[in-house]
């Protein structure tokens, strides 16, 4: 047992000493509990101090802390850290700091801002009345020098509950935060909180804690790189890339002044910035100034490039931002590279996946900030490449294992209140447990999440019809891409529920499920006999269903004659004929191929006369398809084009980070900083540079595909950790 489960009690307000809220449960299923979270206890920002008098001390001192659903710490003033990552309560993150450096002799203050939120949503398991912190400091000889208990002292912070205006999907409340209303000094030794109440303990909470797997979030600061002036006592400020941080204002002004801020990915015609942004976040905030001299700071992040002051004494030189992401050296410089546009997509890709790795891998820092299970098959092998650190991939893994708990066959975004299903996601799981198991060579974790596994397939074996392939699974959102206007005239309707007939990609999606799973039982010592004959009923039942042996294509659905780039890229992405792929044992062999060997050569064609009219992450799996069958000239080509379903069309309109789609106004609601859009480097790595993981904890070189593109690769690589 730890410390902090050892000798901590969960505190909270004493409003939030009662009996969760059930907020879990199928997409499908009504769940009456969410609408009764009282509007009052919504939007709550908790102010915890603690004195702890001490002696001169010698060696470190540990602090262990948790919180649902944030908090930021400070001791004796100073920032540590802040966390932790969302996780489910029967599985939930504590954060551990080494504090002795902050620590003094005499009075010292461990201060704490703990923020529940009560919106159910993407971001963490909120709206479901668990609020509170639990907290344990003790010393290198395990002496308890404080931990969480009615000693305590809170004041409910009235700072930021002016707004009750959401944005994104109930993505979080805009903040509008007013200086007059912060106790002045809370965070500082000899700060009187003898009027504040005493933290109530939650006897009955059910928090199961465990030490959260990856680093604290680097948080730093920026200063704008361009000012501009304008006519109405305002001025713009120019980051110069996209950010993910949170503003901070140090000025003083007048009591009551207002300060008015909009925050923004792009400018429109005027020059002046874009604050209703295009992916349904609306950025314009006052904040309030108290007449002295005031640290104001967003406490919840922001995705943006351009700020909007209005202010009659606030100067550009008193505002910056703090970005915040996961630790990674800046990876965006694709060194010494004769190829410039490969330069440019591999800095928009790093710059995205470097962004949107915060506590989670978001799916976009802005509308949504939850981690989707498909996103995962590209944003977390490209941040392992790009940092080294194999972490926050298998938290990511353990997260969507955690989901089975919900469904056996996963939840599509996790961890996260807001319950959603996508059946293509489900199946890539195997992928992805067996993608990091050949960068790390951990065949323990394997054996794992094999049962997970098992049970996924278990939920799809009961949409199975006679001949093996899954007929009208419609429990979960059938995807085969997004958005909708980018499936290549995908030749099935995909209601939901999705509506009766069998269709293509979700069987060419199950087949990848029962073929990583058989790689994964191989390796594990499972009986693999069994999966083998279920994928090769399958594939024989997928090629009778919809390949066209006249045409050497497969078609979108039973009956139908259309061929989408879809339906032929998908199974093309698990087929191959390489056997000196730089990816090892990922690689898919002709006996293990969905589509027929006669067929790569049409299949490959058919791709390249259409061009990238798909979405922008499928795009990845097509291009992965040509590479498997050779074809690396051919994905180097699509992935390189001027069309307008292109990298460069992004970077044309003046992209920093990969969009969601390939143009502004290809989606109607188009985040500007979406990761899934980062496939091109592991395409970079892999199939041209011919680089790829060791499972033995390094990085191997190969022989590059396309030496003319990428003599050498000019990034330093680290070697994979855990």
């Amino acid at each position: 047992m730890s410390r902090i489960e050892e000798h901590a009690a969960w505190i909270c307000e004493k409003e939030f000493c009662c009996s969760p809220l059930s907020v879990f449960g199928r997409e499908q299923e009504t769940n009456d509990s969410r609408n009764l979270h009282p509007e009052e206890l919504k939007n709550r920002h908790m102010l915890v101090r603690k004195k702890v008098f001490t002696e001169k001390r010698e060696g470190p001192l540990y602090l262990e802390i948790t919180a649902d659903d944030y908090y930021k710490l400070y001791v004796n003033g100073k920032y540590i850290g802040q966390g932790p990552s969302p996780g489910y309560h029967w599985r939930y993150y504590y954060n551990r700091y080494e504090v002795s450096g902050f620590w003094q002799e005499g009075e010292n203050v461990l201060a704490v801002e703990v923020y529940y939120q009560g919106l159910i949503n993407r971001v963490w398991n909120s709206g479901d009345l668990r609020q509170g912190l639990c907290a344990v400091l003790y010393d290198a000889d395990q002496t308890v020098l404080a931990a969480t208990d009615s000693g305590w002292k809170y004041l409910r912070s009235e700072v930021y509950a002016s707004s009750g205006k959401t944005f994104g999907y109930d993505t979080g409340f805009l903040e509008n935060p007013d200086a007059r209303k912060e106790p002045r000094g809370w965070k500082l030794p000899g700060f009187d909180d003898g009027a504040w109440d005493s933290a109530a303990i939650h006897e009955k909470d059910d928090h199961v804690l465990t030490p959260q797997p990856t680093q604290p979030l680097m948080v730093y600061q920026k200063k704008a790189e361009t000012v501009t002036n304008q006519d109405d006592h305002s001025f713009l400020l120019d980051f110069g890339t996209e950010l993910t941080g949170m503003l901070h204002i140090d000025t003083i002004g007048e009591s009551g002044e207002q300060v008015r801020l909009r925050f923004g990915e792009e400018l429109d015609e005027d020059g002046r910035v874009r604050y209703q942004k295009r992916c349904n976040c609306c950025y314009e905030e006052i904040w309030t100034l108290s007449g002295q001299r005031d640290e104001l700071e967003n406490y919840d992040y922001k995705a943006f490039r351009y700020v909007e002051v209005k202010s009659e004494h606030v100067r550009p030189e008193q505002v910056w931002v703090m970005v915040r992401h996961y630790p990674m050296e800046d990876p965006t410089c694709l060194e010494d590279c004769p190829d410039e546009k490969l330069a440019k997509i591999w800095e928009i890709c790093a710059r995205s996946v470097m962004m949107g790795t915060q506590e989670v891998f978001v799916d976009c820092p802005s509308r949504e900030k939850g981690q989707y299970l498909g996103d995962l098959a590209i944003t977390a092998p490209v941040q392992m490449y790009l940092s080294g650190d194999a972490a926050m991939y298998r938290k990511a893994l353990d997260n969507f294992r955690d989901s089975a708990r919900i469904d056996e066959g996963l939840m599509a975004v996790a961890p996260g209140s807001l319950m959603q299903e996508i059946a293509d996601y489900s199946l890539l799981y195997p992928y992805e447990v067996y993608r990091y198991y050949c960068a790390v060579g951990d065949e323990d974790y394997l054996k794992e999440l094999y049962p997970t596994i098992c049970g996924i397939l278990k939920h799809f074996s009961t949409y199975e019809r006679n001949d093996g392939l899954v007929c009208e699974v419609s429990d979960k959102w059938n995807l085969v891409d997004w958005p909708e206007n980018l499936r290549d005239g995908y030749d099935f309707s995909l209601t939901r529920p999705v509506c009766p007939g069998c269709h293509n990609v979700i069987n060419a999606f199950y087949y990848g499920a029962l073929l990583y799973t058989q790689k994964i039982a191989k390796v594990i010592g499972e009986d693999e006999r069994w999966l083998e004959r279920k994928r090769e009923q399958v594939k024989k039942a997928f090629r009778d269903t919809f390949y066209r042996p006249d045409r050497k294509l497969f078609v979108d659905s039973e009956g139908s004659e259309h061929t989408s780039v879809h339906a032929n890229g998908i199974p093309l992405f698990f087929s191959g004929c390489r056997k000196d792929s730089p990816t090892g044992e990922i690689a898919v062999s002709l006996a293990e191929s969905l589509a027929p060997g006669e067929s790569f050569e049409t299949m490959a064609d058919l791709i390249q006369k259409k061009g990238l009219c798909c979405g922008v992450y499928t795009a990845y799996f097509l291009l992965k398809g040509l590479a498997n069958v050779g074809k690396y000239q051919e994905m180097y080509d699509l992935m390189t084009n001027e069309s307008g379903h292109s990298w460069m069309n992004m970077i044309r309109e003046g992209a920093t980070t990969c969009f969601e789609a390939w143009g502004k106004e290809q989606k109607w609601n188009t985040s500007l900083c979406h990761p899934w859009g980062s496939g091109p480097i592991l395409l970079i790595l892999e199939d041209i540079a011919g680089i790829s993981w060791n499972p033995k904890g390094g990085i191997t070189r190969g022989k590059p595909h396309l030496p003319k593109q990428l003599p050498r690769l000019g990034i330093r690589l680290h070697t994979n950790k855990e």
